[in-house]
């Protein structure tokens, strides 16, 4: 059941009123899918009031520890509205947290304003806003000397034209501002086999006014993905590290992750945090890279400077990012981020089943080898035994939809 409640209206930590202490102040999550409902989880449990502003098909908002703030428009303007506006009054002085582009994009672009009326985390706004753009990316990685795979300013389809002779194929479409192409099509970028494949991509691109860029694809499996994250104070100094790796995605070869594992991996610690400091990133900072099997370099694939997905393996292998970011805003003591626990492992049992009938279909994975990789504790993106409506909700999406056009004359 979904909960529309205005702040104040109940206590967030009974037991904090009782012994005559303030309750924490509040926390927005603005944006986001399994990271925010990780993240209000997260919260939630150490007591703190929960909201949440965001898409009305996103799960957060049936879970149990967050209470939904119902923000009528077209995203993420509307957010900005209600945040910048007089209805936002009653949340003045809550911390915001972005758990998406957009909504870092927004906070970044308003940041001084907001910074009036809630409590943020600190940043550096030009190196986040650079961090989305992928051209600006990946330049700024070359410029630190971090891998990168080939890429090329693809803006016109004279710029295209020019590029004929140079390209490899497969190589990537893909839009400067991911978000922005997501919203519109549901997809993170466009993976072309040809030039005459490329132009038609590049075509509906240019024609929604999306400018692009075009990225070499880089070979190998998707378990030669992985990622660091870390949290950069004011003086660029890392708190902690962690490292993890995809087992499988879906779509295989180009979708999210559905399949990882934490590890320890300091090659891809010390690219990731050449490129941090080099563009001067603060607070949250994620990096991907791809292990290239031609010449064994490890290649930037995206940063981001917020909360990812995988927020829920993160806390559960001993690193609790939402607690972690409230506590340094709020002034809240709390202990070092030290040690976290390899092996542990992130499936999401429904995408994970897809990939696995994508991966068979090509006889890269049978059954047998499935099977064998999933027998492990698991850590679940949706679900938990003490907050079971969002898994509940999100299976039981199919037959809503199917009933959906059904009724339909």
């Amino acid at each position: 059941m979904t909960q529309t409640i205005r702040p104040g209206t109940q206590p967030a930590n009974p037991r904090a009123v009782e012994r005559g202490r303030r309750p924490p102040p509040p926390v927005i999550l603005l944006g986001g899918g399994a990271n925010a409902l990780s993240v209000a989880r997260s919260l939630g449990r150490a007591g703190v009031e929960v909201y949440a502003i965001n898409d009305d098909t996103e799960y957060v908002r049936y879970s149990r520890y967050c209470r939904w703030i119902p923000v009528p428009g077209e995203a993420p303007d509307s957010w900005a509205r209600f945040l910048l506006g007089p209805e936002a009054a009653p949340w003045k002085g809550a911390v915001l947290l972005a758990c998406s582009d957009p909504a870092l994009a927004l906070i970044a672009e308003h940041r001084e304003t907001l910074a009036a009326r809630f409590r943020l985390d600190e940043s550096d706004p030009a190196a986040q806003l650079c961090m989305l753009n992928k051209l600006a990316t990946y330049r700024e990685a070359r410029a630190a000397g971090v891998p990168t795979p080939r890429f090329w300013r693809a803006e016109t389809r004279e710029q295209v034209l020019a590029l004929e002779g140079s390209l490899v194929f497969p190589l990537i479409v893909k839009p400067y501002f991911t978000h922005v192409y997501e919203r519109r099509s549901g997809l993170k970028f466009e993976k072309v086999d040809d030039f005459d494949h490329l132009l038609r991509a590049h075509e509906a691109l240019s024609a929604a006014a999306i400018p692009t860029l075009l990225v070499e694809w880089i070979p190998g499996p998707d378990d030669r993905l992985c990622s660091y994250y870390t949290y950069l104070d004011g003086e660029g100094t890392p708190h902690f590290h962690f490292t993890k790796r995809v087992i499988r995605r879906f779509p295989a070869g180009m979708g999210n992750g559905c399949y990882h594992i934490t590890d320890w991996n300091p090659e891809v610690k010390d690219l990731a945090l050449k490129l941090f400091r080099w563009v001067g990133l603060r607070g949250l900072a994620n990096a991907e890279f791809k292990r290239d099997e031609r010449d064994g370099l490890l290649k930037l694939i995206e940063c981001n400077a917020r909360f990812t997905a995988a927020n829920c393996l993160v806390a559960r292998s001993g690193i609790d990012l939402a607690a972690f970011v409230y506590n340094r805003i709020t002034g809240r003591p709390q202990p070092p981020l030290e040690t976290y626990t390899p092996g542990l492992r992130l499936w999401d049992p429904v995408r994970d089943f897809e990939s696995f009938l994508e991966l068979r279909k090509r006889g890269q994975l049978t059954f047998r080898q499935w099977a064998a990789s999933i027998l492990h504790q698991q850590t679940f993106p949706y679900f938990q035994w003490s907050d079971p409506m969002p898994s509940l909700v999100r299976i039981s999406k199919p037959l809503r939809d199917l009933r959906g056009r059904r009724a339909r004359p």
